[in-house]
């Protein structure tokens, strides 16, 4: 019984010393395209403040 108690706490043990090591650095940054989303942002954008801009000249 104490065989068991012991192998298993050495197996936890060493599940979180080797869980909690840090992930391997990457060869270089990844850059993701933002040009379809941020198009898409700024059309709205524009869209709303000349929403807004209407709304405002219209009282």
């Amino acid at each position: 019984m104490k065989f068991l108690s012991v192998f298993f706490a050495l197996l936890f043990v060493s599940v979180l010393l080797v869980s909690a090591q840090p992930p391997p650095l990457l060869d270089g940054p990844s850059q993701a395209p933002i040009d379809g989303g941020l198009g898409l942002l700024l059309a709205g954008g524009g869209a709303y403040a000349l929403k807004k801009l209407r709304k405002q000249k219209s009282r």
